[in-house]
């Protein structure tokens, strides 16, 4: 079969098509006997019955001898799968190396939360007397917010933490702003970010109150709605 020859094949119902040279690269020996021996399907294609869409990275490495994969990429180790499959050993070394030193940078992050940015925000009111009373009770607080780098906001708020509405929450290298605090006293979280080292550099505020003349929704006190503002603070630590 010339080298310079198409072969096209199936890999888990995604087609794809390569030159003979590729398939008969130094790392691919196992992946050339399987194009000589796999079942063809009904249009003639070589079929394999593998994953088709990381397939591609597959081929990639047999045609440069380098692994480029997308940013944020996700299915490391089951890559690393595909290529313990077809017995590519330089790739899989390739991609170990590159997973080890992820580790190594995860633990290390891990241990040293360092520098970065929290930013806390609340929506909130004023609860009032009955019948409109002026004195002012209590402020009035539905949820504390925390946005962040996962790390920094586990450090610094710890078991207060609330992260059930985050749906990655395993993960600590990457950012979030579905946190929120199981209190909800801003001096408590203040005292958190001043004792971990961080400073407030921002803040801003404004108020949410609908017209006057908006139907209030069921159970809401009109007072309490016109002072219905929210807040936000921006810490930093160095």
């Amino acid at each position: 079969m010339s080298s310079s020859q198409i072969v096209e094949l199936n890999v888990g119902g995604v087609i794809y098509a390569s030159s003979q040279s590729t398939l008969n690269a130094e790392d691919a020996a196992n992946l050339k006997q399987i194009v000589s021996t796999n079942p063809k399907d009904s249009k003639g294609r070589v079929f394999i019955d593998r994953d088709g869409v990381l397939f591609r990275y597959v081929l990639d490495y047999l045609r440069d001898k380098k692994i480029c994969l997308p940013e944020n990429f996700q299915e490391k180790y089951r890559l690393l799968r595909e290529f313990e499959y077809f017995n590519m050993e330089n790739a899989k070394k390739d991609l170990q190396q590159s997973l080890d030193q992820e580790m190594r940078d995860v633990s290390q992050s891990n241990q040293t939360p360092g520098r970065g940015y929290i930013t806390l925000g609340y929506r909130g009111s004023f609860a009032f007397g009955s019948a409109g009373m002026a004195d002012v009770k209590f402020r009035k607080l539905s949820r504390i917010l925390v946005c962040g780098r996962v790390i920094l906001c586990r450090d610094v708020f710890g078991e207060s933490l609330n992260e059930s509405r985050d749906p990655d929450h395993g993960e600590s290298d990457r950012y979030t702003s579905r946190f929120f605090l199981k209190h909800s006293s801003m001096e408590q979280a203040f005292d958190c970010l001043q004792e971990a080292g961080f400073r407030c550099v921002a803040s801003c505020g404004s108020g949410t109150a609908g017209a006057l003349n908006e139907p209030l929704k069921p159970g809401m006190d009109a007072e309490e709605n016109r002072w219905n503002h929210y807040n936000e603070f921006v810490f930093v630590r160095d």
